[in-house]
């Protein structure tokens, strides 16, 4: 169930509501929910009971009928209120938009770090939504208890429950909490052994089921896991992939994006996300197959600013270019995006291009050097070997003569050794 607004000064979201309620149908199903159709509103104005007026409801009271619904699927987040209200009205469980990516986060999770950072996400998606559970019994206690008027000691058991309830779950969100930041410093402190080998970081982001995956494990013969379904994946994974050069990048997949993403999900996969913020190149995914490929590419790009990444250097790759029906065709979705490279993740095709443009962006991380080394500082050599790419290597009376790509911050350390140009 999916609403426009009639009159909105501009456009709601970058979807329209069609192909949003179809993406909400693939989240249905990779949720393993049986989607029997799907239908919306257009709005004058957003009803703050019920979010949808009096006569939708009465048409989805039809379909629940008809067909034995048992579940309704909204698209958009909705309130507490206007959950438990349509609950109350149309007599099924109601599960929006949000709760539904968080149940599929949860289905996928395999990490202890995943499951904190999911049920993190769950329990601020919950504690809003205990409000009233619990007024039943408070109204069958009677009298004064439970109302405002109540003095201490006379409170209802409605109000007792759900003051336990709200406490049990503060208490839980900030055990999580804490053991998040504990995952936040340890991911900062690997980082950071990281980027004192300069060895460049590469990170792969894109919208969910762009294939990802796809090509990492194309590029580093990667086990990750592959499905043709939303989130498949939510782990981050890290891999060396060697440069036509032998130069060595790393390269991090990161978790899916998708439109209306829950602010409280991207709040909680903060230490994940925060690996994309340091990487010194991004590649943005594409399925250039996806008739909302552009709408795609806009979400990623917003979550992105909305995270803070504005200025890393991006390569955009269009993948799947092979179930593309014809040439013509490829060449139109490509024309759409200048400076892309074309690629297909699953046959390996334009993959050699890519690692080349990737070299290119990075060329500026190594500096081609010739070296001396005498023989008395073997720990150099040993340094070279396995911090650089040493492409050949020759012994002097002097010493030990090397040509190596040397990561930038090691050039000082070695251009005392620097053999001068003879050319």
């Amino acid at each position: 169930m999916g609403y426009e607004l009639k009159h909105a000064p501009h456009k709601q979201h970058l979807f329209s509501v069609e192909d949003s309620l179809e993406e909400l149908a693939d989240l249905a199903s990779t949720a393993n929910l049986h989607v029997e159709g799907g239908t919306y509103q257009r709005l004058a104005k957003i009803h703050p009971r019920t979010l949808i007026g009096t006569g939708k409801i009465e048409e989805l009271k039809g379909y629940r009928d008809e067909l034995s619904i048992d579940v309704f699927l909204f698209d958009d987040e909705l309130t507490p209120r206007q959950q438990r209200e349509l609950e109350k009205l149309l007599d099924v469980k109601i599960v929006d938009r949000t709760a539904l990516i968080l149940d599929i986060f949860a289905q996928h999770a395999r990490t202890h770090e995943g499951k904190l950072q999911v049920e993190l996400a769950q329990y601020e998606y919950r504690l809003p939504r205990l409000t009233h559970m619990w007024t039943h019994l408070a109204r069958q206690a009677g009298g004064r208890v439970g109302g405002a008027s109540g003095g201490v000691g006379l409170r209802g058991p409605g109000e007792t429950q759900l003051e336990v309830d709200r406490r049990e779950i503060g208490h839980r969100i900030a055990h999580l909490k804490r053991e998040l930041e504990k995952v936040r410093a340890h991911r900062a402190r690997h980082r950071a052994k990281r980027k004192l080998t300069g060895i460049p970081i590469v990170a792969l982001v894109g919208y969910t089921n762009a294939g990802k995956s796809t090509l990492l494990n194309t590029l580093t013969q990667a086990d990750v896991l592959v499905a043709d379904q939303l989130f498949a994946t939510l782990d981050p994974t890290t891999r060396r992939v060697s440069l036509p050069s032998n130069n060595e990048v790393l390269i991090s997949d990161t978790v899916g994006f998708i439109q209306k993403l829950p602010t409280d999900l991207v709040a909680a996969f903060r230490a994940t996300l925060e690996g994309i913020a340091e990487a010194d190149l991004l590649i943005q995914l594409v399925d250039v197959t996806h008739q909302n490929a552009v709408e795609q590419v806009a979400t990623v790009n917003k979550t992105l600013e909305m995270l803070g990444i504005v200025d890393i250097p991006t390569l955009v790759a269009l993948n799947k270019i092979d179930r593309l029906d014809s040439p013509d065709t490829a060449a139109e979705r490509l024309s759409q995006y200048p400076n892309s490279i074309a690629i297909s993740a699953m046959n390996g095709q334009g993959i050699d291009d890519l690692l080349t443009r990737i070299e290119g962006v990075l060329q500026h991380h190594w500096q081609a050097m010739t070296l001396l080394i005498p023989y008395n500082r073997g720990d150099l050599v040993s340094m070279l070997y396995d911090q650089s790419v040493v492409k050949n290597e020759t012994h002097q009376a002097e010493g030990t003569q090397l040509e190596a790509n040397v990561p930038r911050h090691l050039v000082g350390l070695f251009s005392t050794y620097q053999v001068a140009d003879t050319d």
